[in-house]
């Protein structure tokens, strides 16, 4: 293939730039973490934890994920976006490390300190990455494809780690995973150093980071009203995933009393479904508008728990999990719509405010939804469906049929 030709495929599939090795980074990156990250939940259960516990990991991880958002932001408009990315990834690493090294619930608790950075504070530079290589519906294109290779491991990795954990036990299961995400983090670090270094050689001979633009630091972050709206519905939907998120694995192996295998497995079918939703999503993105992706993938989330908790057997629940996967049908549209909401002198630090506050405003919902399950482990799903019912409404409501130009 020319080199003519490579730049227009890159550039057709939203991979143009720095997206290319920022997507192969999203690809083994996860491929590592997924091993293992599903079955956190039951390995703090098999460390001793109790359900309130185990709530309350999940609350630290929403919370995590709120406070790093705008610092994630802050630092990839200071650094720039690859400078940035790169010390995430770091971070990361190094908590995986602290998960090989301190077999104990405090070592899980600490970890995820680190662990998240990759995911929370390196957030706010793939948007802006995302904004500064493309444009319009060319953008719905960049996050689909950054979406696939995101959930592609998440297809893959489950049944493998279920399989350590039958073969070798939970603990040492476990471990085996932690030392593979280790080797592999590595590994894509140090590749995604040398490609982002090579395509950005001629930035860097200008010297790094590159002055902000003329106002941008004096320039305040603010929400659009049309993005005020979504984050509202958007964070009603996200207390309609958190409350049984980290319960999803505790209801497979103690209540339907399926095996770690299969429930990779349903893990496996829920992403593969989510991978087959994007591409009509991006065929249509030219031609349809966003709010309709947006109201569709709000509704599969709140139908999602009721799925779930109706389900009495394996079978049952690859079927809810199908539904699962289809949640991220919108996706990539919603990600290009606060991308289209947020001014471009501020972009990182926009796309963190809005991730933050929907962070602090969920941040408590698995903490809650152990409280539930303490009651009835299926109450956490029935009141998960109603915040979901709530949010779906209030966006058809609150959203214009044309949002990325609403004023």
């Amino acid at each position: 293939m020319s080199a003519v030709a490579r730049s227009e495929w890159r550039r057709r599939w939203g991979l143009a730039g720095h997206l290319a090795p920022l997507a192969a980074g999203i690809f083994v990156f996860g491929l590592g973490q997924e091993l293992w990250s599903r079955y956190l939940p039951e390995y703090l259960r098999f460390l001793g934890a109790s359900a309130l516990m185990v709530g309350a990991f999940g609350a630290l991880q929403d919370l995590l994920d709120a406070a790093y958002a705008y610092p994630g932001g802050w630092l990839s408009d200071r650094l720039g976006n690859r400078r940035a990315l790169i010390l995430f990834a770091c971070l990361t690493t190094a908590g995986f490390l602290v998960y090989l090294i301190w077999r104990s619930i405090a070592g899980v608790f600490l970890g995820i300190f680190l662990v998240m950075a990759w995911k929370s504070l390196g957030l706010p530079s793939t948007f802006a990455l995302v904004g500064e290589e493309l444009t319009g519906s060319r953008r719905i294109v960049g996050f689909t494809v950054q979406a696939i290779l995101k959930r592609l491991p998440i297809v893959i990795a489950p049944p493998l780690g279920g399989l350590l954990i039958e073969r070798l036990g939970m603990a040492r299961g476990m471990r085996t995973g932690f030392v593979i995400s280790i080797a592999l983090s590595v590994a894509m670090l140090m590749g995604l150093a040398m490609a982002l270094r090579r395509e950005g050689r001629g930035e860097r001979e200008n010297g790094l980071p590159s002055p902000p633009p003329a106002g941008r630091e004096r320039e305040k972050t603010r929400l659009h009203p049309t993005l005020k709206r979504l984050l509202a519905a958007d964070c009603l939907i996200r207390l309609c995933e958190g409350l049984p998120d980290v319960f999803l694995v505790i209801w497979a192996f103690e209540v339907l009393r399926i095996s770690p295998s299969q429930f990779g497995l349903a893990t496996s079918v829920l992403m593969g479904t989510a991978i087959l939703s994007y591409f009509p999503a991006a065929a249509l993105s030219e031609h349809v508008e966003k709010k309709p992706f947006v109201i569709a993938t709000f509704l599969f989330f709140t139908l999602f728990p009721i799925a779930v908790v109706f389900s009495k057997s394996f079978t049952h629940l690859l079927g809810a999990y199908v539904i699962g996967g289809l949640r991220e049908v919108g996706e990539p549209a919603r990600k290009a719509l606060i991308l289209d909401l947020a001014g471009p002198a501020a972009r990182g630090r926009t796309v963190g405010l809005y991730y933050a506050i929907r962070g602090f405003a969920v941040a408590g919902a698995a903490a809650v939804g152990g409280a539930l399950w303490t009651i009835r482990p299926s109450l956490t799903f029935h009141v998960a469906a109603l915040l979901g019912l709530a949010g779906t409404a209030w966006a058809a409501i609150g959203l214009p049929a044309r949002a990325g130009e609403a004023s």
